[in-house]
């Protein structure tokens, strides 16, 4: 059998048990065409790069599936017929991931590092102190000043 990755958006009115119920119900539509549902990953409500069907954010979830192409085929067309589904993508792998997708490690991630004082120029030293203006010119308090 062929592994795939499944992703959903549902609408962003529905409430955590229907997008939970979308997801037992592809689940169950893949367990009767003799295929298995490894893992489901909830992302939550994320916002869209752009309206999709007047919605600007998303409820995101991925299952793992481990079935023949016939199961998929299925799956997607069950899927085209629900009104509460935005959008979805499957994609053919050669493995699938045993731990937490990407998507799920990346809120684990530390915050970034320590940046340095603001305004540090490095080498350069202050601006100021390096007597030129560049392209802009004289300031006012010199032309003001002949």
């Amino acid at each position: 059998m062929a592994l795939y990755e499944h992703v959903f958006l549902a609408r962003q009115d529905l409430a955590q048990a229907q997008v939970d119920a979308l997801a037992e119900n592809a689940t169950k539509i893949v367990e009767e065409n003799n295929g298995k549902v490894t893992k489901v990953e909830t992302w939550g409500l994320r916002s869209l790069a752009y309206k999709i069907a007047k919605n600007r954010k998303a409820h995101y979830v991925m299952l793992n599936i481990d079935a023949p192409g016939g199961v998929i085929a299925e799956l997607e067309r069950q899927t085209q017929i629900n009104e509460d589904i935005i959008r979805y993508m499957t994609v053919k792998v050669d493995e699938l991931e045993a731990g937490q997708s990407v998507m799920m490690r990346k809120q684990d991630r530390p915050d970034r590092g320590d940046r340095g004082p603001r305004g540090d120029r490095g080498d350069r030293g202050p601006r100021e102190d390096r007597g030129d203006r560049g392209d802009r010119g004289p300031r006012r308090d010199e032309i003001a000043g002949e």
